[in-house]
């Protein structure tokens, strides 16, 4: 909006930090690509990008994507931002202040139509018809598996240790995970990603 204040969410990175520690552990070689946290690095990730805007983020990972065998998109990047952010702080001066949004470039579409050889992992925060409306999303934009969850449930979503989801497949399927540390879901979600790996290049 201004040098003081920015649109955002309660997304704290703790899921996708989870992510890169589970797939260092499997000896990959790991970018880890994060907005603005103060959580540390992951023993074992071979390289930290850190961006400010939705459209750093999809620089970078458009600059590695071809060079890339699996591309799980955690991060909660903002759907819209200010069309003309103020240069100065905006004074409070009426009882109403409107703002005029437009579209972020949706990076997780964009990959999904570049997509060859590469896994694509995707997630959904939602609040009703979970499975529905990531079943939509997953074959929109053309992902190998989307983590679903509704974040209006205790102990799912942001913020906290812990998260509740079910994943959907592109082959219809989906597989619905009781209440977990976010590094026990994402050692789970690193196993099927790397299990549908394996059966493509069988």
């Amino acid at each position: 909006m201004d040098p003081v204040r920015f649109l955002g969410n309660h997304s704290s990175g703790r899921m996708g930090f989870a992510i890169a520690k589970a797939a260092a552990l499997t000896g990959a070689e790991v970018i880890l690509i994060t907005g603005a946290t103060n959580l540390e690095t992951p023993r074992g990730v071979s390289k930290r990008i850190d961006v400010t805007t939705t459209r750093e983020m999809k620089d970078a990972v458009d600059q590695l994507y071809d060079d890339c065998d699996m591309v799980i998109k955690a991060a909660a990047v903002a759907d819209y931002r200010v069309s003309c952010p103020a240069k100065n702080k905006i004074k409070k001066t009426d009882d109403r202040l409107e703002l005029k949004l437009e579209k972020n470039p949706d990076i997780l579409h964009s990959l999904g139509e570049r997509k060859h050889q590469q896994i694509l992992v995707g997630f959904a925060a939602e609040t009703t018809n979970i499975v529905e409306y990531g079943m939509a999303k997953l074959q929109k934009k053309n992902l190998d598996m989307l983590v679903a969850n509704d974040v209006s449930v205790e102990g799912a979503g942001f913020r906290g240790e812990t998260n509740i989801a079910t994943l959907l497949f592109a082959d219809g399927t989906q597989e619905a995970l009781p209440k977990m540390d976010k590094f026990e879901l994402a050692t789970i979600i690193m196993e099927r990603a790397i299990s549908i790996w394996e059966k493509r290049h069988a």
